[in-house]
């Protein structure tokens, strides 16, 4: 139970919100998009840090008990994750438990959005817990691009970062397997249960070369999946309409906190692509490219000339990382494009284009609604039949996603839903989504007509 003897500090959001060498350390991650935190966990294992993704919300009763409801639900949802599994810990090892064993992985972002705070906030709440305030929490940064260097040794970091980036492209592969074969499949279930099998393979091959970087090894393991999986695929089933997601990037990929969005919508005749982990990296890094320059452009103007060389190092030296991970994201999707049409990632470039040279939003406001509302449209552009906006109920950013991309779509005449998410169920959520998905039909049809 929470000790309330203690008064708060502030000074806890420096001494121990920080980022520092993890290695000796279990990490703990929240669970998000099932495939990728799994592959991320094992890129940290091929470097020597022993990572546990930790079971999700079965603590949900908790992380509510310790929040206001102004939160938003992705917060409720990680800290009631993280205090289930100490709490779990601290009662399977009694005496012998450590807080110094643990550290809690929590990353954060720059920008309005609420989710720059979690790992404050969250740092206050276990510090009332007895036996858990020695839990450091550690983080990456959206502002430098996620670097790593500073949480592991300098050794270590280029190859977990070029490990894990190439980890998440496979998860976000392996996800579109998953939907591109599953609404089809020969028998119910038999996608699912082999995507578990192949997710283990591939966990076993990061971790066994991982940290030799053998990317060959891990496209040969993807290869295998994609021709296994493209044969539960029913030829005689007719293509289904073609639904994009999304949205905050916790909630459209957390099926417990969209109570299993993608297969309801499968359910009721749906083929589901949801915006993908890696674009969201790729939107990192264009970022902060696009920050690069203009501090390089202020140098110029100021002509501070040695500064002007700094920033334009730090910008070509990101423009290389930036080439290498568009190569690699490349090599992972040609070797599942090559034996199945899974549907390909949105570029980051035309994402912004879709946004209409800043007539509709813009990338300098930053958030996912930058993403949101240039990559529902690039799915219109790509014929999809439907859009749906997942987000946390009170979620500025796809609130004005909302506010944007509904007129917009009705103008295009493509079925548009959103959907909010607080732990509660909405009793129309159903008849809303059948609702949907009947628009969605009728404008294949009609796309079908005019073919």
């Amino acid at each position: 139970m929470p000790s309330m003897s203690d008064q708060p500090t502030f000074d806890r959001f420096i001494t121990s919100v920080k980022q520092f060498d993890i290695s000796g350390k279990t990490l703990l991650l929240p669970d998000m998009a099932p495939f990728a935190v799994r592959l991320l966990a094992a890129s940290f294992r091929a470097i020597g840090v022993p990572a546990v993704v930790m079971e999700t919300y079965k603590g949900l009763s908790l992380g509510k008990q310790f929040t206001s409801g102004k939160e938003c639900f992705p917060c409720q949802v990680t800290l009631g994750d993280i205090l289930y599994h100490l709490q779990k810990e601290k009662k399977r090892l009694g005496a012998a438990f450590s807080p110094d064993n643990y550290v809690y992985f929590l990353p954060e972002a720059d920008g309005p959005c609420r989710f720059g705070m979690y790992n404050k906030m969250q740092r206050l709440i276990l510090d009332r817990f007895d036996g858990f305030k020695e839990v450091p929490i550690v983080y990456i940064s959206t502002k430098n691009a996620y670097a790593t260097e500073t949480i592991m040794p300098p050794d270590r970091s280029p190859i977990f970062r070029r490990l894990s980036f190439v980890s998440m492209i496979i998860a976000d592969v392996l996800d579109r397997i998953v939907w591109r074969v599953r609404p089809y499949e020969l028998r119910t279930g038999m996608t699912d249960s082999f995507m578990q099998e192949g997710l283990a393979a591939m966990i076993a091959t990061i971790e066994a070369v991982g940290a030799d970087l053998n990317f060959n090894r891990l496209y040969r393991v993807l290869e295998d999946i994609v021709m296994t999986a493209r044969g539960f695929i029913d030829p005689y089933q007719p293509r289904r309409p073609r639904i994009g997601l999304v949205g905050e990037i916790y909630l459209r990929h957390h099926p417990d906190s969209n109570q299993d969005l993608i297969r309801n919508i499968e359910e009721y005749g749906g083929e589901v692509v949801d915006a993908s982990c890696g674009e969201w990296i790729n939107f990192v890094a264009f970022e902060r490219a696009r920050k690069l320059r203009r501090k390089w452009r202020e140098h110029w103007l100021e002509g501070d000339f040695k500064a002007l060389r700094a920033a334009a190092r730090k910008l070509i030296s990101h423009e290389i990382e930036k080439l290498y991970q568009a190569w690699r994201q490349g090599q992972v999707y040609r070797s599942a494009l090559q034996h199945l049409d899974i549907a390909s990632d949105h570029s980051i470039r035309a994402v912004e284009r879709r946004l209409d040279r800043n007539r509709l939003f813009n990338f300098d406001i930053g958030t996912e609604a930058a993403l949101s509302i240039g990559g529902a449209l690039e799915y219109a552009h790509h014929g999809f039949n439907g859009i749906v906006n997942v987000f946390p109920f009170t979620c500025m950013p796809s609130t004005i996603c909302s506010a944007i991309l509904k007129p917009l779509l009705h103008e295009k005449k493509i079925p548009y839903i959103d959907t909010a998410y607080d732990g509660t169920t909405q009793p129309n959520r159903e008849a809303a989504l059948r609702t949907f998905m009947y628009q969605a039909k009728q404008h294949l049809e009609a796309s079908r007509a005019r073919n």
